[in-house]
């Protein structure tokens, strides 16, 4: 235990970040749940994933604008796929989604069979590097989010489900290079989960104060213990949405 990694100059853009994620991802997360489509999240992470991997086996560099116009590329195909499907093919929805997500998850460990450092890139990417957030970084995430966020509120019954597509997947996209497929998946589903017996706006509400509470926590916790961030985030997440969805089932009985 060290009480001095208690750092705000680490804590600090590494909590706004989650705080940034959340606010598009507990709404989208409580649309998903609404749509029945569980594991889009998961697999649309994955292929914006895909596209990170890819654009770095080509030799992009990896700081430059190439690796996140490659994952916003590969998250807009899938995403327009999917819509594409969802027409077509609505009973099978899902079991397309999972398969989807299998194909862009083994295609990442394809890519990298021939990498040196291809076990640390897939960590990378599964359980993101939230610790490793700056001010400056955030600022492009908080611009794009701001949009999406006007989008959703203000415009949501004129974008249709296409838009809806498009949206998660610029959403995902920006949030997987931050956080991590695993942590992307936790911040959409659990907090929906949690709050799914409220309506309207105290619905959103409840998901963003656990959302909130939970990345404090990890953070927190994870700096203290030394432990890997984004996966202690994920398990403070579960628990925190749990004692909270107890609350609220108690409450409603």
């Amino acid at each position: 235990m060290n009480i001095e990694l208690l750092d705000w100059s680490i804590i600090g853009p590494a909590l706004v970040a989650g705080l940034l994620v959340l606010s598009t991802h507990v709404p989208l997360g409580q649309e998903v749940l609404k749509r029945g489509i569980i594991f889009i999240d998961l697999a649309i992470a994955q292929v914006a994933g895909l596209g990170v991997i890819a654009s770095v086996a080509l030799g992009w560099e990896a700081h430059g604008w190439a690796v996140p116009v490659s994952a916003v590329t590969a998250a807009l195909i899938a995403a327009a796929a999917l819509n594409w499907t969802e027409k077509r093919w609505p009973d099978s929805q899902e079991p397309i989604i999972g398969t989807l997500f299998v194909l862009a998850a083994t295609g990442s460990i394809l890519l990298l069979a021939e990498n040196p450092h291809g076990g640390e890139h897939l960590k990378d990417l599964l359980v993101g590097q939230i610790l490793w957030s700056t001010w400056s970084s955030l600022l492009p995430i908080a611009v794009l989010y701001a949009v999406l966020l006007g989008v959703w509120f203000f415009l949501r019954e004129r974008i249709g489900q296409f838009g809806f597509y498009i949206s998660f997947a610029f959403a995902v996209t920006a949030s997987v290079q931050v956080v991590g497929v695993y942590l992307v998946f936790a911040s959409l589903i659990i907090p929906a989960l949690a709050s799914r017996r409220l309506r309207g706006g105290s619905r959103l509400l409840t998901g963003y104060v656990l959302g909130a509470l939970s990345y404090l926590a990890g953070i927190i916790i994870s700096a203290v213990f030394d432990l890997p961030t984004g996966a202690v985030i994920v398990w403070a997440m579960a628990l925190v949405c749990t004692v909270g969805g107890f609350l609220i089932g108690s409450r409603q009985r």
